[in-house]
């Protein structure tokens, strides 16, 4: 398990873009699960949409990337690993992005995603966002480790 304070040392985003909790389960270079709750404190609600808040699927594309950006950091060497600080994951491209089901305050959001493909610093993930099981979000996302 990876908790807010390891995400925060992995990743360079904070509140209120820091969009993953915690990470659940990792399998460094294959697989990465990780979730955020969804509060009605979230920022975004105070415009989307006043009076029937939804959770904007744009932020959900986002939390993928930046639980792909996890895995793809904590599956480095160690010797990397150590230089996160000096890096940061751009995105390439999303691809087949599907919206299924509508994410509310409340919902425990869940990301899954898998290496599709990895060479060398560029990153290809299939990403699924679930709510209670049910598939509410998936994207192809393509990403690259660079330098600062």
């Amino acid at each position: 398990m990876i908790d807010i304070n390891q995400i925060q040392a992995i990743l360079p985003h904070r509140y209120p873009f820091l969009l993953i909790d915690r990470v659940t389960d990792i399998e460094e270079g294959k697989s990465i699960v990780a979730y955020k709750n969804v509060t009605i404190g979230e920022h975004v609600f105070q415009g989307h949409f006043p009076g029937h808040p939804i959770y904007p699927g744009v932020m959900i594309i986002e939390g993928m990337a930046q639980a792909g950006g996890v895995l793809a950091f904590k599956s480095m060497d160690s010797e990397s690993q150590a230089q996160t600080s000096e890096k940061v994951v751009y995105f390439m491209s999303i691809d087949k992005a599907k919206f299924r089901a509508p994410v509310t305050p409340g919902d425990k959001l869940e990301y899954r995603l898998e290496v599709l493909k990895h060479k060398g610093a560029i990153w290809v993930l299939l990403g699924k966002a679930y709510v209670d099981e049910k598939l509410v979000a998936e994207a192809e996302l393509k990403a690259m480790i660079v330098d600062k």
